[in-house]
C-alpha cells in the first residue's frame, strides 16, 4: 500500500469518525432538549397532563422501533445511504416540529425524529465499526462515540433552556433542521460506503413485529405515567408483548433472520445488551427527573436545572474518551460493570433530597453517577460492534442502542409511578421530593444488581461439537471480547 493511500484511507477514517460523533451530539441534543422545555412547550400548544408525558416520551418510540431496524438495512444495503437518509429526516421532521400548531402535530414529528435518529446512531457506530477494525483504533474511537452521548445529554436542556430565554421555543428545532441538513451534506459528500459482505434480504415479518411490538410496548409505558390501570395501557402493553413474542418466533423460522437469537448465548453480546438496558432503566430514566426536582423541589429555574444535569452528563463526557486507557487492564465487561456500581453509589447518594436542601448538596452524588456513565457508555459502544461478526457492526449497534433506549422508556416510566406515589398531603415539593427519594434508592439497587449481572456474564470453556451436531449458534463462538485482551 503506497503512502498516499494510507493518508487517504487516514483522512477518510477521520471524516468517519467525526460524522458519526457529530451525528451522536446532535441526536442526544434533541432527545434531551424538552427536558428543561416542557412547560413551556406544554402550556404553548395547550397539552394536557398526558400530552406533556407524549411530548417527553414520543421520541423514544421511533428510536425503540428503528434502531434495529435500521442497524440490519444499514448493514445489507449501505451504512452511509441509511446515514443520509437519517440526516435527511430529521431536518425534515424537527422542520415540523418547529411549525406543529398542536400536541399531536408535535408528537408525531417527534416520533419521526426518533426514526431518523435510529438511523443515524445504528449506521453512525456500524461506520466506526467498520472503519477501525484493530482494538486500540477501535477502543479509542468508540470511546469518542460514548462522550457524544454524554456531551449531547449534557448541552441539549441548557441549549433549549437558553434559547426560550432569547427566542420562542420553535427556535431550537429550526436551529436542530438546520445542523441536520449541513450534517447530511457533509456525510453525503465525505463517507465512503460500506455493507456487509454476506447481505442478506429484508426480514420483512421481523420488521414489522419488532418494530411494531417495541413502539407498542413504549407506547403503553409512556402512557403508564397515569396509572397502569387504564384500558388502553393494557391494550397496548397486550399486542405489544404479543407482537414480540411473534418476533421471537419468526426470527427462529425464517432462512436470514434480522437478529440471530443465538447471539444472546454469547457472554459478550448479553454483557452489552443488560448493561445498556440497566443503564436506561436505572440511570437515564432517573436523570430525566433531576431538573424537574431542581425546579419544583429546589425552586431554581430551568437553565440552573439544565446546568445541575450537566455535573453528571458532563462528567461523563469527559470520562467516556479517557476509557480507552483501560484497554489492557480491565476488560470491557468489568468496565461496564463498575460504571453501572458507580452510577449505584452516586444514586444513593442522592437519597434524602428535601425543599431545603441546597443544589451542591446534589453535586458529588451526580458527579460519581457521571464517571460511571463515561467508563459504561464508552465500553457498551466497543462491545456493541466487537460481540458480532464484522458484518453485522451495525445491527449490534443498532440492538445495543434499543436496549438502551426501550430500558430508559421503561425506567421513566418506573420514576413516574414512584413519583405519583408519594403521599399527599404535604405539599406539592415535598410530595416530589419524597418521590425522588424513592427513585433514588430503587435506581440504586438496580444499577448496583445490573453491575452483578454483567460482571457474571463470563465465557464459559469451550469443550467442542461433537461432529454432525454443528449449530447455527457455532457462527459465534469465538472468545470473548470482554476480556482485557480484547481479542475476538
Amino acid at each position: 500500500m503506497t503512502t498516499e493511500s494510507v493518508a487517504d484511507r487516514a483522512a477518510a477514517a477521520r471524516v468517519t469518525l467525526t460524522l458519526s460523533c457529530l451525528a451522536t451530539l446532535l441526536v442526544l441534543i434533541n432527545f434531551t432538549a424538552p427536558v428543561s422545555t416542557v412547560g413551556i412547550i406544554g402550556a404553548d400548544l395547550g397539552s394536557g397532563t398526558s400530552g406533556r408525558t407524549w411530548i417527553l416520551g414520543s421520541i423514544s418510540l421511533g428510536l425503540a422501533a428503528f434502531l434495529l431496524v435500521s442497524g440490519s438495512l444499514a448493514d445489507d444495503f449501505g451504512r452511509k445511504r441509511v446515514f443520509v437518509l437519517g440526516g435527511a429526516l430529521l431536518g425534515i421532521a424537527s422542520a415540523a416540529c418547529a411549525l406543529a400548531p398542536t400536541t399531536v402535530v408535535f408528537v408525531l414529528a417527534r416520533s419521526v425524529q426518533g426514526g431518523a435518529s435510529a438511523a443515524l446512531l445504528a449506521s453512525g457506530l456500524g461506520l466506526l465499526g467498520h472503519v477501525f477494525s484493530s482494538g486500540v483504533e477501535q477502543a479509542r474511537a468508540t470511546g469518542l462515540w460514548g462522550a457524544m452521548v454524554g456531551a449531547g445529554i449534557a448541552v441539549g436542556p441548557v441549549f433549549s433552556a437558553l434559547l426560550v430565554k432569547v427566542a420562542a421555543w420553535p427556535m431550537a428545532y429550526w436551529v436542530i433542521a438546520v445542523l441536520a441538513v449541513l450534517l447530511t451534506l457533509w456525510a453525503a459528500l465525505g463517507l465512503e460506503e460500506s455493507r456487509s459482505e454476506h447481505p442478506r434480504g429484508l426480514d420483512i415479518a421481523g420488521v414489522i413485529t419488532l418494530g411494531g411490538g417495541l413502539a407498542l410496548l413504549v407506547a403503553a409505558l409512556t402512557e403508564s405515567r397515569q396509572g397502569w390501570a387504564q384500558p388502553k395501557v393494557l391494550v397496548f402493553l397486550v399486542l405489544g408483548l404479543a407482537l414480540l413474542i411473534a418476533f421471537v418466533l419468526v426470527e427462529r423460522t425464517v432462512a436470514e433472520p434480522m437478529l440471530e437469537l443465538e447471539l444472546l448465548r454469547r457472554p459478550a453480546f448479553l454483557a452489552a445488551t443488560v448493561g445498556a438496558v440497566m443503564i436506561g432503566v436505572a440511570v437515564i430514566g432517573f436523570m430525566t427527573y433531576v431538573p424537574a426536582a431542581v425546579q419544583r423541589v429546589l425552586g431554581l429555574d430551568p437553565l440552573a436545572g439544565a446546568g445541575i444535569l450537566g455535573v453528571w452528563s458532563g462528567l461523563s463526557f469527559v470520562v467516556a474518551p479517557q476509557a480507552r486507557r483501560l484497554i489492557g487492564v480491565v476488560g470491557a465487561r468489568y468496565q461496564i460493570a463498575g460504571g453501572l456500581a458507580l452510577c449505584g453509589v452516586g444514586e444513593l447518594a442522592l437519597v434524602g433530597i428535601t425543599e431545603w436542601s441546597s443544589w451542591w448538596w446534589m453535586v458529588p452524588g451526580l458527579a460519581l453517577a457521571g464517571l460511571g456513565s463515561g467508563f459504561a457508555n464508552a465500553a457498551l459502544a466497543g462491545l456493541a460492534v466487537r460481540s458480532v461478526p464484522p458484518h453485522r457492526v451495525a445491527m449490534g449497534s443498532g440492538a445495543n442502542n434499543t436496549a438502551r433506549y426501550v430500558g430508559s422508556s421503561l425506567g421513566i416510566a418506573l420514576i413516574a409511578a414512584m413519583l405519583s406515589l408519594a403521599p399527599d398531603g404535604q405539599g406539592p415539593s415535598r410530595e416530589f421530593a419524597t418521590g425522588m427519594t424513592c427513585a433514588a434508592l430503587v435506581s440504586a439497587v438496580l444499577s448496583l444488581l445490573g453491575a452483578v449481572v454483567v460482571a457474571l456474564c463470563r465465557q464459559r470453556e469451550y469443550r467442542g461439537t461433537p461432529p454432525g451436531s454443528a449449530s447455527r449458534s457455532a457462527r459465534w463462538d469465538h472468545l470473548d471480547p470482554t476480556e482485557p485482551s480484547g481479542s475476538d
